[in-house]
């Protein structure tokens, strides 16, 4: 298995950053497989979603929904409702996996790998990608 980490800011706000470039980067010389994706952190998540066209504006804003930033949250240290942060791995999972095919990623048409970020107190991530030949 071959395995790195790549390096993200976030920035200061709830954030999907596209990372499909880089994934697809990571497995340009590979043949087929799996792409193995995991955020390092307790606060992160990973979706497979289309970007662009508003979806990614709309998992923000339910999660927004699902988990308030609000001071209901029993872990309540850090920014007004941080503990959401901590929750939101339960709703959108820490890792993705991807098929590869002849080292290309085997995604559909409009789906792209994104890192989900409700954690506004720290902007630094890593992701650990790593690529299982087939």
């Amino acid at each position: 298995m071959r395995s790195e980490t790549i390096q993200l800011e976030t920035g200061s706000k709830d954030a999907v950053v596209d990372i499909t470039r880089q994934c697809a980067d990571f497995v340009r010389d590979e043949g087929d497989g799996l792409l193995h994706v995991f955020v390092e952190h307790a606060t992160a998540g990973l979706a497979i979603i289309e970007t662009g066209a508003g979806s990614d504006e709309d998992l923000l804003a339910a999660l927004g929904d699902l988990l308030p930033a609000d001071s209901r949250w029993m872990h309540d240290h850090g920014s007004r409702g941080h503990g959401r942060s901590h929750v939101m791995p339960a709703f959108v999972a820490p890792y993705a996996s991807v098929p590869t095919l002849d080292g290309s990623l085997a995604l559909g048409t409009w789906q792209s790998i994104c890192l989900v970020d409700l954690n506004v107190d720290n902007p630094h991530r890593r992701v650990r990608l790593s690529f299982l030949p087939g």
